[in-house]
This record gives structure tokens, C-alpha cells and sequence, in this order.
């Protein structure tokens, strides 16, 4: 027999935002598909039609290429198992119900809603810790194995509201081995009878889900650790349906947690503590109030797709080496499940923006000039493009975000207006004013191609000697005079950028501004 196919899939629900920790679980499909030779597929699981969010999926297919994770088959690719969505293949869903009711694995259940609640009422009277509709329970409900043929005939011939609900064996050991858990064994009386179809027609996630991944040949299921609870249903499912034998393997990834560790991570966490839970920024409605909301997203905050996809992929994930940086492709060549862990992962925001830190200094003052460009177009402030680079290269050790360019290097393009205090009060005296009024002096008129950071120093250390005095008591005092600010890039750099008449014409403003005997 030929070795199977890896197909994975990830398979959202139009909802709303994407949480980080749905873009993990796309990621780690992803890299088993690529490291096999596999395709990555994408759903979307539409079939509860009143939590729909319109918007939803547009950003999950734009969330999901910024990450650069890419889509071999489904929504907005297309491909030979079409449709990809739930919604749309509603039609198919009933045969395979039908099929489970014919085989006595499913039936129809009548029980209204006050019937249902009667029925956990009198549960919760018993003590009974998990009330549900189950082996036991079942009996005394309004079912197709409780009625009489005829009466059930008659009542789905008339259009009786009915869901079918899935017949979970009394007494059975349900297991299976999860590629992150080991073997996971359930007992049935654990289980309810899940519904399989609802009384609009629409099916329930749980018979959508394995019904399509059946059709579409799915390897393996890798999903978040809350289905968990539910593996073992579809684990019955796929046997009543007479495909144990082609069932996927199944890799429940470790949850997401707060960065205290005490519970799973939430947008409100991030509103909390400040930073973003979503990749894009989503602009919404308030349930309660009715009111516009707008959640922080990764990209619009600053952090490039490569830091975090490199973050998301430790959260949970090692690759049994000291290596930290991986690009995708290192990262598809050293990804494997059997080095996910299953124990929670913290979320470390100081590690996402190290990550950033990191992806934005590796690269080119050519690439990171744009950043800094339309910043100062914004501002209305003309640049060419090799000063910016300038700029951008001595500054990229100094910034976390690419807004942080502009932030930080204002003062290359609009002299002082403040100086910084601590420094005035300490260093600022009538002998520093003297020396730095001689090196305005001393500096060529023009910035010459000759006066780079070198010439620059040179001609400093020279003129603060001649004063009778050492660099160390005037350094502060010059990038102070010269930005306003106590600290930055190095200081000779800045000076040659700036140019030595911009310079000069800020040193003797300070001189005047300031005063001398501070």
C-alpha cells in the first residue's frame, strides 16, 4: 500500500479576529506540510450561522499571508474537494446522518427546550455533578428509541421540530493515541449524546468537521488542546461511519497562557497588560453597548511576520538545540510534533518584541529606509534616500519598532527647543559654553565630503585641549547641545549626518539658550 499523502488543515470559524493562538496552530500545520511534502488546506467552519461575523474570514485569509503561511487548497485558493466552506456544503451532511440513524449509531430527539430543561433541573435535584443527555438519561426523553415507530414516523412526516443526536455506548472504553499526548483513553459513560444536526438542518461542528475531513483526504489534525474533550466523540464517529481505518492522527496542541501563567490567554489579557492578541488590527462592534471597538494588532504595532512567526513557534515548540532564530524555511527543515510539548506555554511579550528587535536590526539600511521615509512624508519633511539609510543604520541599534525611527530621530531633522536637564545642571557651565563655541567655530563651513565622524572627532578633541580641558567633560554637553536629548547613536555619526554647518548653527543656539554658568 502506497504511504498516504500529509494533508493537513486549518479550519477557523468566521467569528471575528484570529486570536495568536489560532495563527500558532495554522503555523505548526503548516510546517508539518511543508517538512512532509504535504499540502495545507483551509476551511472555514461556518455552520453556526449566528456567531458569523461579517469581515471574519477576509482577515483570517489576510492574517494568515502575513504570516507568510501559505494556502496549497481551499477558501480563496480553490481546489478538487470544493466548497470550503461549511455553509456551503450543507447539503452533503444529511446523507451521513441518515446513514448513522440506519446503522443504530444516531436517532432523532423531539424534546423541546422546557423539556431539556426539566430535564437538568431534575439532575441537578439528584446531585447529579454533570447533567447531560446521555445513555442513561435518553430513556426518559422524547426520542426515536424511546417513541414508537409509528408515532416517530408520524412526527417527522409532519415537520415536528428533531435534532439527531449521536448513541454513545453505555460501556466502552474509547481510545486513541495523540502524537503530543500518547494514548488517551476516555470511558463512554464520560460522553454525551452529542448533537449531530441541528433543527435548522445545519450540522454541528462535530459531525461537519470529520465528515469533511474524511472527504478531504485530511492526515492529520492538528488543533488546540480544547478539542480535546471532544477527540474521543469523533474517534466514535469516525468507526460508526466505516472509516476508522483512514482516520487522521490526531496532535492536540499545549494551551496559551497569560504571561502570569495562571490561565488561558485572553484580549483581555492584552488590553490589560498592553499589547496585542491579534496579528492584524481588527475594527468591531461592542456586543454590549453597540459601540465601534478597535483591538491592537501585531503588524500595525510595529513587529515584523518574521519575529513573529519565529515567537509563536517556540510557544510550545523546541527544536532540542540552543538555536533561537530560525527563518521559515529553518524552521520547516527542523519543525517536528514529537517536540511539542503538552505542557501550557507562557506568553512572553518581552520575547516577541526581542524577537523584533532582532529581525529589524538584520536588515539593510536599504530596506529600513522606507520606514523612516514615510514617517518624514507624513511630517512633510523632504529626505533623500541616502541620508535616511544614514540615519536608519546608526539608529537600528536603538529601536524595537520601525515608528520608533521617526520617534527616535526627530532631532536629525528639527533642532532643540529643550534640553535635557539633568545634563544641563551637571555639565553646562561657562568653561564647556567657551569650549563648544570654539568648536562651532573650528568645524568647516560646509559639510564637506571630508568632514565625516572622524574629521569631526579630531577637530573636537583638538579644540577641547586647546581650552585646557579632557572630551570626557564636554561629550555630554555637545550631543545634548547638538539633540536636546542625554543619550543616542554615536555621537560623531550623528554630527557627520547632520552636517557641520547644521551643527554649528546648533551649537551657538544652545550656547545663547543656555546658561553659562549653570
Amino acid at each position: 500500500m502506497a504511504e498516504r499523502e500529509v494533508r493537513v488543515r486549518f479550519a477557523p470559524s468566521p467569528t471575528g479576529p484570529l486570536h495568536i493562538g489560532g495563527v500558532r496552530t495554522a503555523l505548526y500545520n503548516y510546517l508539518l506540510a511543508r517538512k512532509l511534502g504535504g499540502k495545507m488546506l483551509l476551511r472555514i467552519e461556518d455552520t453556526d450561522q449566528n456567531r458569523f461575523v461579517p469581515g471574519a474570514e477576509e482577515y483570517i485569509l489576510e492574517a494568515l499571508a502575513w504570516c507568510g503561511i501559505q494556502i496549497d487548497e481551499g477558501v480563496g485558493v480553490g481546489g478538487p474537494h470544493a466548497p470550503y466552506k461549511q455553509s456551503e456544503r450543507k447539503p452533503m451532511y444529511k446523507q451521513y446522518a441518515d446513514q448513522l440513524i440506519a446503522d443504530g449509531y444516531a436517532y432523532y430527539a423531539f424534546d423541546s427546550a422546557e423539556e431539556l430543561d426539566a430535564m437538568r433541573a431534575r439532575l441537578q435535584a439528584a446531585k447529579v455533578p454533570n447533567p447531560q443527555y446521555n445513555s442513561i438519561t435518553r430513556a426518559q426523553m422524547r426520542n426515536s428509541l424511546t417513541l414508537p415507530e409509528d408515532e416517530v414516523k408520524q412526527l417527522l412526516d409532519s415537520g415536528a421540530p428533531y435534532v439527531i443526536r449521536l448513541k454513545v455506548p453505555r460501556k466502552e472504553e474509547v481510545r486513541f493515541q495523540d502524537l503530543i499526548r500518547g494514548w488517551v483513553v476516555v470511558h463512554s459513560s464520560a460522553i454525551d449524546d452529542k448533537v449531530l444536526m441541528k433543527s435548522d438542518g445545519m450540522p454541528t461542528y462535530h459531525l461537519a468537521n470529520i465528515v469533511d475531513d474524511h472527504l478531504m483526504e485530511i492526515s492529520h489534525v492538528i488543533r488546540g488542546e480544547e478539542w480535546l474533550p471532544s477527540a474521543p466523540l469523533h474517534v466514535l464517529l469516525y468507526r460508526y461511519l466505516g472509516w476508522e481505518k483512514t482516520m487522521p492522527q490526531f496532535a492536540h496542541l499545549p494551551l496559551l497562557l497569560k504571561p502570569d501563567g495562571t490561565g488561558k490567554l485572553s484580549k483581555r489579557d492584552g488590553d490589560r497588560l498592553g499589547f496585542p492578541v491579534f496579528p492584524l488590527e481588527w475594527h468591531g462592534i461592542d456586543g454590549d453597548t453597540g459601540e465601534p471597538t478597535v483591538s491592537r494588532g501585531y503588524r500595525e504595532d510595529g513587529y515584523l511576520p518574521e519575529a513573529l512567526v519565529n515567537f509563536l513557534a517556540f510557544l510550545g515548540w523546541n527544536p532540542g538545540t540552543q538555536q533561537e532564530i530560525f527563518s521559515m524555511d529553518e524552521l520547516i527543515q527542523a519543525f517536528s510534533i514529537e517536540r511539542v510539548s503538552k505542557s501550557p506555554a507562557k506568553f512572553d511579550q518581552n520575547k516577541v518584541k526581542w524577537f523584533n528587535e532582532h529581525y529589524l536590526r538584520a536588515k539593510s539600511n536599504a530596506e529600513l529606509a522606507p520606514y523612516l521615509l514615510t514617517a518624514l512624508q507624513e511630517h512633510g519633511i523632504d529626505c533623500s534616500p541616502e541620508k535616511a539609510e544614514q540615519i536608519v543604520g546608526v539608529m537600528k541599534e536603538r529601536v524595537s519598532f520601525p515608528q520608533d525611527f521617526w520617534q527616535e530621530a526627530k532631532y536629525f531633522f528639527q533642532a532643540p527647543t529643550e534640553y535635557d536637564e539633568a545634563v544641563v545642571s551637571k555639565k553646562w557651565n561657562a568653561q564647556v559654553a567657551t569650549a563648544l563655541t570654539a568648536y562651532a567655530d573650528g568645524l568647516p563651513a560646509n559639510s564637506e565630503p571630508s568632514a565625516n565622524a572622524e574629521v569631526l572627532k579630531s577637530i573636537f578633541n583638538q579644540t577641547v585641549e586647546a581650552q585646557g580641558m579632557k572630551p570626557g567633560q564636554v561629550l555630554q554637553a555637545l550631543r545634548v547641545a547638538v539633540t536636546g536629548a542625554a543619550a543616542g547613536p554615536d555621537l560623531f555619526e550623528t554630527l557627520a549626518i547632520l552636517g557641520s554647518g547644521e551643527v554649528a548653527e546648533r551649537l551657538r543656539k544652545a550656547v545663547a539658550m543656555l546658561p553659562a554658568a549653570a
